[in-house]
């Protein structure tokens, strides 16, 4: 059986997965004239199915509370940031550590992350007790 919160964090590293690749992939089909704000709300509107999967995947069978579940949601993205996504994808773009994580759309995607994995959360377990 999978702990509670091995299974947090592989529900996590799925939104985070869903996340990147709808942020990169949106570079791919120029909508907007700065694909870099293209891809930013293409991520905050991707982020929504996202996290409402990984709740989902979740509480199948796991019962941490929903906003001990956010900060785990929140902390694995980003760790993966920092471990992946900056090294591999934003400093051969000409980013840096810096720029990526002291841009306050990165902060506004962590409170995104927090108010959905809580609503979701709360959500599927009044689904289970009903």
């Amino acid at each position: 059986m999978i702990h509670n919160k091995t299974r947090a964090i592989l529900s996590a590293i799925l939104v985070w997965i869903l996340g990147v690749t709808a942020f990169l992939l949106s570079y791919s089909f120029s909508v907007l004239s700065n694909p870099d704000t293209q891809a930013n709300i293409t991520l905050v509107l991707a982020i929504i199915p996202s996290v409402c999967l990984g709740t989902f995947v979740y509480y199948k069978k796991g019962s941490i509370t929903p906003s001990n579940l956010a900060f785990i949601f929140m902390g694995t993205a980003a760790l993966l940031d920092m471990i992946i996504t900056v090294p591999m994808f934003i400093i051969p773009a000409g980013g840096s550590y810096t720029e990526f994580f002291s841009d306050p759309m990165f902060y506004i995607i962590m409170v995104e992350f927090y108010f959905i994995t809580t609503y979701s959360g709360n959500y599927f377990i009044k689904k289970q007790q009903a």
